[in-house]
């Protein structure tokens, strides 16, 4: 008897369906059958592939209905869906793959950016351990093409890539490494309260160890671009260098390489996380969540070379020590400080804060990019914990 009635009611359907729009079919096929019904008909071994299809579609059109529904009742709980969609990210902040990726960018940043700067770092090189022949950056320059021509500015190019690239990897990978322990170690609360000081404790233990990473390239560098004569790629100057100094050729200058760069880069890393926090609350018109990536890094950018210019002046003196003395034989780092003296530490200051300047500010643009592209966790600046607002009563 039932059997009789659905196929009966099917095929009304399918009279109907031939003379009117399907749609109209599909949701007068719904309304015509009770739940109870349709769920017969669906069990019934018997039953049309054609009228489940038609229980489906109704069944569709019913779903498109309640979401059109809800699209004009709560447009904002989409938008934010589909926000959260795309801020998807690659990997966990804290997990292998993320510290791999910012190593793998810390390479980036600190490999390209050196390279391209080096006849300006030549130069600066130059004006520190003679400033009598290179009195400027502009004579620096003149006199270096004169007597080497133009391709004498790309002089110490291979040392400098290796070297720094090796730095770059080890400063941003274990900055992150030690940034994030650190802050497990104060928790929640301390780390907003102390956050300056955990950046700059992070950013100096990560420099610790690149700088061992960087030492030897950078005494083949500088003895490339500063002893005429003596040697004009890495291929001539390193074994000439272990051949007659050994291990302690490439080591020596570690400790003043140490005293430049690690204030330099707790400088770099504390500056740069405080000018962003700063140009987000008192110059970004809108929250960083409301800007676009591009607008995102136009920021990075104008942060890192304001950190860019305050690390140049704090590690200075100690890089004019570090130039004198991977050039000469037998001297220590005191002994040339002695006889730099005073003054003498801050010849090529200027044309180093155009240097450092400009490089800091594209390494972290090159940094935040590879963040950007791998979709790397970027978490915010830095706000008060809801904890802590209840204890100093702002909540």
């Amino acid at each position: 008897m039932l059997k009789d009635v659905l196929i009966s009611g099917r095929s009304r359907v399918l009279r109907i369906g031939a003379i009117l729009d399907l749609d109209s079919v599909v949701v007068g096929t719904a309304d015509m059958f009770s739940p109870a019904v349709l769920s017969v008909a669906a069990a019934n071994p018997f039953s049309s592939p054609r009228f489940q299809l038609f229980t489906d579609s109704a069944a569709v059109h019913r779903a498109q209905a309640s979401e059109a529904q809800d699209l004009t009742a709560a447009p904002t709980r989409r938008l934010l869906a589909t926000a959260s969609a795309q801020e998807e990210h690659s990997c966990e902040y804290g997990s292998p793959k993320f510290y791999a990726l910012c190593g793998f960018g810390g390479i980036l940043s600190c490999g390209l950016t050196h390279t391209a700067v080096v006849p300006l770092d030549l130069v600066k090189c130059r004006i520190q351990v003679d400033p009598g022949k290179y009195q400027s950056i502009f004579k620096g320059f003149s006199v270096t093409v004169k007597e080497d021509g133009i391709r004498g500015l790309g002089k110490g190019w291979a040392p400098t890539f290796i070297g720094y690239s090796m730095q770059g990897l080890c400063k941003f990978g274990f900055y992150e490494v030690f940034k994030n322990f650190y802050s497990q170690l104060l928790g929640e609360e301390n780390t907003y309260l102390w956050r300056t000081s955990l950046y700059l404790a992070a950013s100096a233990s990560a420099e610790f160890f690149a700088d061992i990473a960087l030492a030897p390239m950078e005494a083949c560098k500088v003895r490339i671009q500063t002893q005429p004569g003596y040697a004009n790629t890495l291929r001539e100057a390193f074994p000439k260098m272990h051949a007659e100094e050994g291990l302690w050729a490439f080591y020596k200058g570690v400790a003043p390489l140490w005293m430049r760069q690690i204030p330099y880069t707790m400088m770099k890393f504390a500056c740069f996380e405080r000018t962003v926090e700063a140009l987000y609350r008192y110059v970004v018109p809108k929250p960083r969540a409301d800007c676009t990536k591009a607008e995102q890094l136009v920021v990075t950018f104008v942060a890192g070379y304001i950190a860019g210019v305050f690390c140049a002046i704090v590690s200075h003196p100690a890089d004019s020590v570090v130039s004198v003395l991977n050039k000469e034989k037998g001297s220590s780092a005191l002994q040339v400080l002695k006889r730099l003296g005073p003054l003498g530490v801050w010849k090529g200051l200027f044309a180093r804060i155009i240097m450092i300047g400009t490089l800091t500010a594209l390494q972290w643009f090159i940094y935040d990019s590879v963040k950007v592209y791998f979709r790397l966790p970027r978490p915010p600046p830095p706000e008060m914990p809801e904890s802590l607002k209840k204890k100093l009563g702002l909540k």
